[in-house]
């Protein structure tokens, strides 16, 4: 199934929990925190004003983006990908820019 965001909304494919810690410790379920960044997924298609102007939304697809803990809301949930997302573009909190180290 696929999913197109509207208006000013994005999907995001939330990054895969963490389950073992650097060190090597296993984390259980009940512990773990879902993480607070992904990936946009699909951007609906901006900002309609009332003179018909439409202002497109600033997020990409392919974009890793964070956002606070319990934004947006859980749509769909792929076994192969993971958890996705959908939420405002107003809720997303940055892009993170891969600053090339």
């Amino acid at each position: 199934m696929k999913l197109q965001p509207l208006g000013t909304r994005v999907l995001i494919l939330r990054e895969p929990e963490l389950k073992v810690s650097k060190g090597g410790i296993i984390i259980p379920d009940t512990y773990t925190d879902k993480p607070n960044s992904g990936i946009v997924s699909a951007v609906g298609e901006g900002r309609t004003l009332d003179d018909g102007t439409v202002i497109p939304c600033t997020l990409k697809v392919g974009d890793t983006v964070m956002f606070a803990r319990f934004a947006g809301m859980e749509v769909l949930n792929d076994k192969e990908n993971g958890s996705y997302l959908i939420m405002q573009e107003s809720e997303i909190i940055g892009r993170v820019i891969d600053d090339g180290n």
